[in-house]
């Protein structure tokens, strides 16, 4: 069945934009070059230090649609915040957060609009990873599955804050966006908190944008043991065991497990970096195994510290 295109339908892309003016002017010409002419930018400067405010300025010049604000000093630091500032300044019934290192291909939009209509609350599409110099990563991103919650809590599908394109209708209609307090997995605990509303959801499955992973993603801020970031991640984690105990949404023992495996993770990568808070890792990841009476695990990843701690190796034992 053929599917006319709403040429009239607005929709609103939502940039937080943090130092990133060495990314972000790519970014702002695959908006620009979109074949669906039908859309404003809202960008939120987080109070960055280098010339981004500059780059956007140059954009608004070329076109008006494009809509430059400052993080209100009175709001907190952080994407979050800019989301949920941008989104109170937009006026498309269609919201589509976005990156600053994020880039559409040219028919994204086009691609889209067919599916924004009342049928859907969110329409959610495929990207491709690729590195700095846009050169593809040899990485699928799965974003399909039959157990949603379940495989979204735990990382085996991944929607990100950029893939899902929002009906307003439907945002307008939650009592809160984006979780100020949370600027690590920000896009994961949004995504999760709307999924447990039951949208009505749309999968399609082309690709309409690259996925920038770069020196300073956030994936590679967490494998140097940024440790704001790991806060930030396992306070975004413990907020959605406390809300699976009231909301029943999915058995709370499969996102314990992952949180515990979480600091496994870590904490083997702060033994091979001897980062100093490896103790604080080790007590975490105890912690968790105790809750989960794994004395098993417990007693190995004791073990297999003390043993490190001796010989300087042992960080194997910790699974």
């Amino acid at each position: 069945m053929h599917i006319e295109m709403n040429a009239s339908l607005l929709i609103s892309i939502i940039i937080p934009v943090f130092n990133r003016s060495h990314l972000i002017e790519e970014t702002l010409q695959s908006i620009l070059t979109q074949d669906y002419k039908n859309w404003e930018c809202i960008l939120i400067d987080d109070d960055s230090t280098d010339s981004s405010v500059e780059v956007i300025q140059n954009f608004i010049k070329k076109d008006q649609r494009f809509k430059f604000y400052r993080r209100p000093l009175s709001k907190k630091k952080g994407p979050s915040s800019c989301r949920n500032f941008g989104y109170k300044k937009s006026k498309g019934s269609w919201i589509k957060w976005f990156d600053s290192d994020d880039i559409l291909k040219s028919n994204a939009l086009s691609t889209l609009t067919p599916f924004l209509n009342n049928n859907f609350d969110v329409v959610i599409s495929s990207l491709e990873y690729v590195n700095y110099n846009k050169i593809k990563i040899d990485k699928k991103h799965c974003f399909l599955s039959d157990n949603l919650i379940d495989d979204y809590l735990v990382g085996n599908i991944s929607f990100y804050v950029c893939t899902p394109t929002w009906n307003r209708e439907f945002l307008e209609q939650r009592n809160q966006l984006f979780d100020e307090d949370i600027y690590n997995l920000d896009d994961w605990d949004f995504n999760l908190n709307m999924l447990y509303k039951n949208p009505k959801m749309k999968f399609i499955n082309d690709s309409l944008m690259f996925y920038r992973i770069h020196e300073n993603s956030l994936s590679n801020e967490l494998i140097k043991l940024n440790f704001n970031e790991i806060k930030s991640e396992f306070r975004a984690r413990d907020k959605h065991l406390e809300l699976l105990e009231i909301n029943k949404k999915a058995n709370p023992i499969l996102l314990k497990k992952f949180i515990k495996n979480r600091y496994s993770y870590f904490l083997r990568l702060a033994m091979i970096q001897k980062h100093p808070k490896r103790v604080y890792f080790l007590i975490s990841l105890l912690k968790r195994e105790l809750l989960l009476f794994d004395f098993l695990g417990f007693f190995k990843t004791l073990t297999g510290f003390l043993v490190y701690r001796i010989f300087n190796r042992g960080y194997r034992l910790i699974k």
